[in-house]
């Protein structure tokens, strides 16, 4: 999404999830959500498979690429090959809770190093074109959020900083596991409020624990901006109401039964270059959850998807199964 927008929506990355394959399905049903990668390292963006890190099809605009990573200089380089690859934004990590992470000096615990994160910001910002933007979250373990969160956003918008978007929860880097920090720390919406107002002119976003685009738009009358995660996961029929719903403009597909068939030629190219159906199915057997035939749809994809034989007919035949267990439901 552009920055002079009114208000962005954004679907958030998410680690071993969010490939460019899920990217492809999601802008099918949406085509204003700007859509991100899940965090990929500044080591291995330089000295790593860069097309396979970073490559993604066309049709996925607007994405951006989020990093992870401390060093000013690296930072510097990951997101200038970032801008050349076609990304539209490039996004700071500062809020991921994993092992992995505190042990590489990259996402959560940079909460306790603004500063650090501020020169980060400031050499990606004189490097690239695109919007520099972070994510974070109110603090860590036992910081005062009121403290943190203001620390870690005045550094980074005095640094350049696009936009700040907020996970409105703690991380605990201490006694909680990374599954634990989607869901235990107390979600504190107003503190994320609280910072708009103290900040009125720059752009934040909003992320954490928001289930529906009803629930988006509430939170959009207090912020400039609402990120989804594993709700635009695991229920991604809700991103079909994403552009009428928030931007007035008619969906580019308006069922899941028409985005699926649309994704078919994508599938068929790729199996044709040696990929196996799976490693896209698996991003769509929560297309009907709640749906009745949901369970038909599932189960039909997990039997018959994996097969090493599996081609693009077994989607339509899963969708053949939602068709009849609903009109046996009416």
């Amino acid at each position: 999404m552009q920055q002079n927008q009114l208000h962005r929506f954004a679907v958030a990355p998410m680690m071993e999830w969010t490939d460019s394959h899920c990217r492809v399905f999601h802008r099918l049903l949406t085509k204003r959500a700007l859509l991100y990668t899940e965090m990929v390292t500044t080591g291995a963006v330089i000295h790593g498979d860069r097309q396979r890190l970073l490559g993604f099809d066309p049709s996925e605009h607007s994405v951006a690429l989020q990093l992870g990573g401390s060093n000013p200089a690296d930072l510097a380089t990951a997101a200038k090959i970032g801008e050349d690859f076609g990304y539209d934004e490039i996004n700071l990590n500062v809020g991921c809770p994993s092992d992995r992470v505190k042990e590489g000096r990259f996402g959560a615990c940079l909460m306790a190093e603004p500063d650090l994160v501020a020169e980060g910001v400031a050499a990606m910002k004189r490097a690239v074109a695109v919007p520099v933007t972070v994510k974070c979250r109110i603090g860590i373990d036992d910081q005062d959020p009121e403290v943190a969160l203001d620390a870690l956003a005045r550094a980074v918008v005095a640094a350049g900083a696009d936009a700040l978007i907020v996970h409105a929860r703690k991380a605990w880097l201490n006694g909680l596991s990374p599954k634990e920090n989607r869901d235990i720390p107390p979600l504190d919406y107003d503190r994320v409020y609280r910072l708009k107002q103290a900040m009125p002119r720059v752009p934040i976003i909003i992320n954490g624990g928001i289930g529906s685009i009803a629930e988006a738009k509430r939170h959009l009358d207090h912020v400039d901006g609402v990120m989804l995660g594993r709700a635009a996961y695991q229920e991604p029929w809700r991103l079909l109401d994403v552009d009428p719903e928030l931007f007035g403009e008619p969906a580019q597909y308006p069922s899941m039964k028409e985005a699926l068939e649309a994704l078919i030629p994508y599938i068929e190219r790729h199996l044709a270059q040696g990929l196996r159906l799976h490693a896209i199915t698996r991003h769509i057997i929560g297309a009907y959850q709640g749906v009745p035939g949901a369970r038909a749809f599932r189960r039909y994809l997990s039997e018959f998807g994996v097969k090493p034989e599996a081609d693009a007919s077994v989607l339509l035949k899963a969708m053949v199964a939602v068709t009849e267990r609903a009109t046996e439901a009416a």
